[in-house]
């Protein structure tokens, strides 16, 4: 079994004043008009859009975990907006890739679905970043599709010398997806038909160690979310070592982000 290096593998934790950091940082919030320059299926439910245009001109993500909006055409022309990570960005190419999870027929999904090379996008923000700092030594990255987007951004981007276990509830092997990072990663998949059905997640959650020092970042549907949050707390996980959110809950079309 895979899991978290022991804390006997471990430097000595640290003192109980010395915990992670968050800092929320504000952006300009700025609309963009920019053309899809590359359409990519990188898993049969996951799509890839890479989004380009000279408008791209100081954009600005600093956190994984950051979201922007895709604007979408709404009924009775009000504009109607939904939330994405940004997946990745080069600024010398003025290009920015946004993955979709096809797991619904939503309006944004819908039009990802028929978007083409060519097509014109619209989007805004991020309107702000929170930044996880601090003496963290493992990191514990938990969620569904909706999350996994942020959860491989982040991987990629820690460096060597970091350890990371991703922990990600997909609907079958064929919607895994191998990242490249210079981190020392554990990639933990578990299969599932239902999004909103923490069980698998939970009882693979069970098995894994969670050494001081280790930050758990949680992301999923609200429900799923609530689950292990409170399975974690009962274990005795600290609190400043976790951020929980809820991307997307059941029946609702645009809940936004809840933190709990």
């Amino acid at each position: 079994m895979q899991d978290l290096p022991t804390s006997a593998q471990l430097a000595p934790a640290p003192s109980a004043s010395d915990l992670p950091k968050t800092e929320r940082i504000r952006h300009e919030l700025r609309r963009r008009t920019l053309k899809i320059s590359a359409r990519e299926m990188v898993t049969p439910q996951m799509l890839r859009l890479t989004l380009s245009g000279p408008e791209l001109e100081g954009f600005t993500s600093l956190s994984p975990a950051d979201h922007i909006k895709i604007i979408l055409p709404g009924e009775g022309g009000e504009d109607a907006m939904r939330d994405y990570t940004p997946r990745g960005y080069d600024a010398q190419t003025q290009s920015l890739t946004i993955d979709f999870a096809l797991h619904d027929e939503g309006a944004a999904t819908l039009w990802a679905k028929q978007a083409q090379v060519g097509d014109t996008a619209r989007m805004a923000g991020p309107r702000g970043s929170k930044v996880i700092s601090g003496p963290i030594r493992n990191w514990l990255l938990i969620g569904d599709e909706s999350a996994l987007p942020s959860i491989s951004r982040r991987i990629e981007e820690l460096p060597a010398g970091s350890r990371v276990t991703s922990l990600v509830a997909v609907q079958s092997a064929r919607e895994e997806q191998r990242l490249v990072t210079e981190a020392t990663h554990v990639a933990l998949w578990v299969h599932r038909s239902d999004p909103c059905d923490a069980t698998a997640l939970a009882e693979r959650l069970a098995q894994i160690i969670l050494p001081e020092g280790t930050y758990v970042w949680l992301a999923a549907e609200a429900s799923v979310v609530k689950r292990l949050r409170e399975q974690l707390i009962a274990r005795g996980h600290p609190l400043p070592w976790l951020t929980a959110s809820g991307y997307w809950s059941a029946g609702q079309v645009d809940g936004g982000e809840q933190e709990f």
